[in-house]
């Protein structure tokens, strides 16, 4: 069965039938109306678990009543480190647009994450006869590898970066190949601070995330509190990206960037001050095209909810953080939801704010230990237990430059750890959020600030589904202006990670095969009513990419990434010229975890061929510095448009 739909228009019709062509002459090709996902086995053998590949398969169903069975194949577009067109792909650059290098040339990242693949009206491709030119966006986290020279991992001490490559889809398969690679330039806006997971906006752009906000409290002179979660350089940042250590101020980074294409392929970048500063892994616009939801990932973070003023418009809006009320502790637990108003803003106020060289200490008063005033409030976050005094007037600044701290000081829940993907399920009227690991803070523990969520520990992780309604009023008995409000986040206790307790089998899991471990990246097919996950665990050696049926709780592994690897860059893509795609990216291959960094690749893996595995990741991902851009399509090409 071919899979290049017919597309006739009125007018073709209508010279048919003109031609005597009658009711009999035209046959409507059956349209693909659902897909099941068949799974494979977990990796066995040494070039499986250095490889990222699949052998799982799709079922596809027609609107006659048909079904196809289809084969699965990782097609991948390109590397970190690759060449395209002269240009290095994830190559890093500085504020000058000029390459960051070592003695080995032009460094390039070695973790992609967030994807967005996007058809641009009046994009032109290479053969217009053949093929549709559609734009890959890539935004590159970090760069864990230290560069020659240096020694330890590198994440957070160099810039960020994306970037946009030009595809050919061929008309006929939809077999995607890249033509063209450029770097994205965020000199406007400070440059690009740990660019992790993504989602594409209703009006086509690409939506980004910085995560892990570095501490303005600390930056300014303040002093870490002991439970702190944060690790990250900005002064490394600031002397790769600025050429000293003191040019990168806190305030710009832990923001929203959006970057619309043009049909030429230049590039416009934004940075929403509005959307509040988090260790954000990702924003997602519901179908009212004002209402995001956006996770916090790190320990001690929140759940946040942005309103748009305006459809389409990410630059003005109200600020909410949710408050857990726990109803069950059951299977990852059940919990109803308020939201606490934090403020309303534009970029543009902010940013002023910025500007004018606002500081931590112009926003609060802050002590590490207990001051014994009842003017400060104790509080817990991702920079650790403070008691703090907000200054008079600092309502705004505190609500969208320090998000977190200000949700933790009205009384919203900042007991969350490593708050991961957020989707949309449009059919049903709810999201989906992801908890990689059930642990610290989201544990019980009654000498905390707060005590919230009172979970079982669980590394394995949970998926949690919220029910989304309108007419919801905020904490303070206000109406919140959004259909879209969660109400209820109910732990699915079919992905309920499988984490084993903390003992390990003969190769190191300390969770089993066939159940998710630390969930982190999910998009929803609303053809086929799955949920697509993506897993970064350490408890796992090898970590896949999984589909979930909703209605029949089957879980099927569709993808495995190389030991160690992430997979990162999950999108699924419904109707792309007549093609559906699900991309699917990894990183840091053979990730090192041993202490000193760079002594023991594969920390974890106690298997007999463990040389064998680390031979075959040096070999075919250039020494661990090479991570796969691709999608998730046939061996001839792309999956068949769904139309729901």
């Amino acid at each position: 069965m071919s899979f290049k739909r017919l597309s006739l228009s009125l007018a073709a019709l209508a010279v048919l039938a003109s031609c005597g062509g009658g009711s009999s002459a035209l046959v409507a090709s059956p349209v693909a109306t659902g897909i099941e996902f068949i799974g494979m086995s977990a990796p066995s053998t040494a070039s499986e678990k250095a490889d990222i590949y699949t052998k799982a398969q799709a079922r596809v169903s027609y609107s006659d009543g048909s079904t196809h069975t289809l084969d699965l194949v990782y097609n991948m577009l390109m590397g970190t480190g690759d060449t395209l067109g002269g240009k290095v792909v994830g190559g890093i650059f500085d504020s000058q647009e000029k390459p960051i290098s070592d003695t080995n040339g032009q460094l390039a990242y070695d973790a992609p994450d967030g994807t967005s693949l996007l058809s641009i009206p009046g994009m032109a491709s290479t053969d217009a006869s053949k093929y549709n030119a559609l734009a890959l966006v890539n935004q590159f986290e970090y760069r864990e590898l230290p560069p020659a020279g240096q020694s330890g991992s590198f994440w957070s001490k160099l810039p960020s970066g994306m970037g946009l490559s030009q595809l050919n889809q061929d008309r006929s398969t939809g077999m995607l190949s890249a033509v063209s690679y450029n770097n994205i330039s965020f000199a406007s806006v400070g440059g690009l601070w740990i660019a992790c997971n993504s989602s594409t906006s209703p009006w086509n752009t690409h939506l980004g995330s910085e995560e892990y906000e570095p501490d303005a409290k600390v930056y300014g002179g303040g002093a870490k509190a002991a439970d702190t979660d944060d690790g990250t350089d900005i002064a490394s940042f600031s002397t790769y990206y600025f050429g000293n250590a003191t040019t990168a101020k806190p305030y710009r980074y832990g923001l929203v960037p959006e970057v619309r294409i043009a049909a030429d392929g230049k590039t416009s970048v934004v940075k929403h001050y509005a959307m509040g500063r988090i260790a954000r892994e990702v924003a997602d616009v519901q179908p009212d095209r004002r209402t995001v939801y956006m996770g916090d990932d790190g320990k001690a973070t929140g759940l946040f909810m942005f309103i748009a003023d305006t459809a389409g418009d990410l630059s003005a809006g109200t600020l909410y953080a949710a408050k857990w009320i726990q109803k069950s502790k059951a299977n990852g637990g059940t919990a109803d939801l308020k939201w606490v108003r934090l403020g309303s803003g534009t970029d543009a106020q902010i940013k002023a704010l910025v500007d004018g060289g606002i500081s931590f200490s112009s926003i609060f008063d802050v002590a590490l230990t207990n001051p014994n005033d009842t003017s400060y409030k104790k509080v817990q976050t991702y920079t650790g237990t403070e008691w703090l005094r907000l200054k008079p007037g600092q309502e705004k600044a505190a609500a969208f430059l320090e998000t977190r701290r200000y949700a933790a000081y009205l009384g919203a829940s900042t007991e969350f750890t490593k708050m991961e993907g957020i989707a949309q399920n449009r059919k049903d009227k709810k999201a989906y959020v992801v908890i990689s690991r059930l642990e610290s803070t989201m544990l019980a523990d009654a000498a905390a600030p707060a005590d919230d969520i009172q979970l079982d520990r669980n590394d394995g992780g949970a998926i949690y589904e919220m029910q989304l309604a309108a007419g919801v009023k905020d904490a303070a008995g206000n109406a919140i202006a959004s259909d879209y409000v969660a109400t209820t986040m109910v732990s699915i206790p079919e992905l309920l990670g499988g984490w084993t307790g903390g003992t390990r089998d003969a190769e190191g899991n300390a969770c089993v095969q066939d159940k998710v471990c630390g969930p982190d990246n999910v998009s929803f097919m609303e053809a086929g009513r799955t949920l697509l996950i993506g897993e970064d665990s350490s408890r796992r050696n090898n970590n896949y990419v999984w589909a979930f049926n909703i209605d029949t709780r089957k879980l099927s592994r569709v993808l495995s990434v190389p030991m160690n690897a992430e997979a990162t860059g999950l999108n699924v893509l419904e109707n792309v010229n007549g093609f559906a795609y699900i991309t699917s990216n990894f990183q840091h291959p053979g990730e090192d975890r041993g202490t000193p960094y760079g002594s023991n690749p594969l920390a974890n893996y106690t298997g007999a061929n463990k040389a064998e595995v680390l031979t075959a990741i040096n070999t075919k991902w250039n020494n661990r510095k090479r991570s796969a851009i691709g999608y998730l399509g046939t061996k001839e090409g792309a999956l068949p448009a769904l139309n729901p």
